[in-house]
This record gives C-alpha cells, sequence and structure tokens, in this order.
C-alpha cells in the first residue's frame, strides 16, 4: 500500500450548507417526537417550546434547501451529474456498492468499487439515496410542514389534499424516514479506511484516499458516504 494521498472533496459552501441542513434535519426529529409522544418523550420539558423549535428548524431547513437547490443547480450547475443515477448506476452500481457495504467491507477482500473525486463524489447508492431525499422527501416534508404552520390561511387547500389528519400524517411519516436516513448515513459515513474517515472532509474539505497496488492498476479505498 502506498502513502495515502489527499483530495479537496468538498468546497466551503457544500460544508456550511451540510451542518446547517444536517442540524435543522435532527433538530425536527427531536421536536418532532416530542411533539408526537409529548407524554413518552419530554426532551424540552414543555411543548409549546417544543412546536415553536420545531417550526424554527423547519424554515431552517427550507432556507437550506434552497441554498443547495441554488448553489448546484445555478452556480456550480453540477445538480443532474452528482445527484442523478445513470443507467450503470442503476443495473450494476447500486448492487456492486451494496455488496461492498455489507459483505466486503467487513471481509476486506475488495476495495471501494467507487472511487470519489470532486466531480464524482457519490457512489450508486448514495445518489439513488440522495436523490429521493433532496429531490423527494425534503420538498414534500417543506410543503407538508408550510401548509402545518399556515392552517388558517391555507385552510381550503388543506381540505383539498386531505385534511389535517391526513396531512399529519404524512408529516409524521416524513420525520421517520429523515430518521432513519440520519441513522444509516453516520453509520455508513463509518465505513473508510478509518472510522472517522469521511468525517474529516466535512470540517476541513479535505479527504485522505487509501492508495493500494494490485499488480498493474492503482486502486483507491474510498467509501463517502
Amino acid at each position: 500500500m502506498q502513502a495515502p494521498k489527499r483530495i479537496y472533496l468538498t468546497p466551503t459552501p457544500i460544508r456550511i450548507w451540510h451542518w446547517l441542513h444536517a442540524f435543522g434535519i435532527v433538530i425536527l426529529c427531536v421536536t418532532g417526537a416530542e411533539i408526537r409522544f409529548p407524554e413518552y418523550a419530554p426532551i424540552l420539558g414543555n411543548y409549546k417550546a417544543a412546536v415553536r423549535v420545531h417550526n424554527a428548524a423547519g424554515i431552517v431547513v427550507a432556507i437550506s434547501f434552497f441554498i443547495w437547490f441554488l448553489y448546484y443547480g445555478l452556480v456550480s450547475r453540477t445538480l443532474a451529474k452528482l445527484y442523478i443515477p445513470t443507467r450503470e448506476d442503476l443495473r450494476r452500481g447500486i448492487v456492486r456498492q451494496a455488496a461492498y457495504y455489507f459483505f466486503f467491507f467487513f471481509r476486506g477482500t475488495r476495495p471501494n468499487p467507487h472511487h470519489a473525486t470532486p466531480e464524482d463524489k457519490f457512489n450508486p447508492l448514495q445518489k439513488t439515496a440522495y436523490a429521493g431525499i433532496m429531490f423527494i422527501f425534503v420538498p414534500l416534508v417543506v410543503v407538508t410542514g408550510l401548509l402545518l404552520l399556515n392552517l388558517d390561511p391555507l385552510r381550503d387547500l388543506v381540505i383539498s389534499v386531505g385534511g389535517l389528519t391526513f396531512l399529519t400524517a404524512v408529516h409524521w411519516i416524513l420525520g421517520c424516514i429523515f430518521g432513519a436516513f440520519v441513522i444509516a448515513h453516520v453509520y455508513l459515513a463509518t465505513l473508510g479506511h478509518t472510522p472517522f474517515a469521511h468525517f474529516v472532509p466535512m470540517w476541513t474539505g479535505w479527504e485522505e484516499v487509501e492508495v493500494h497496488d494490485q499488480g498493474d492498476h492503482e486502486v483507491e479505498r474510498q467509501g463517502a458516504a
């Protein structure tokens, strides 16, 4: 194995966005659990306080989503390239990456099939998951949250989409999806050549890549989460 090399993987605007968005999502999940089950999850100890913090975090997530879309869609213009899975990703890439995460990583018999670069940061499994989260679930949680936040002025619209009970149920299910995603995201982030290898780039922007020699080919063991 050769000495690790460093690549600049995560620019400063993305790091700022990542932590802003992550903080908002975690606060939404925590306060949402207290709002849904105040007798079992008295985290803030005050129902009204939980509602206020939840609403504020929802606004933060809505703003962070706009920042994300603005940066990737209009500034860097890499939204589709980074977040939309290709046909090959869907046909074979997802299976190969899942096999690595759940089998080969623990056996140590094969390197990561995806080698992250600034132009191709996410593996096929990540692309698929992030596309679902950012293009479907975040917009849905923002829209349902805004409807719940403005019940009186938007009463007719709330009724037209199924009523308060249906809207609350959808918002709660979306919250559960985000909670599961956060747990999976943190776990997969530990599957680097060290448990914290993929956390460092979200603070410094730089990631160490472990380089292996296999015959005449150089393989980089890379597994950003």
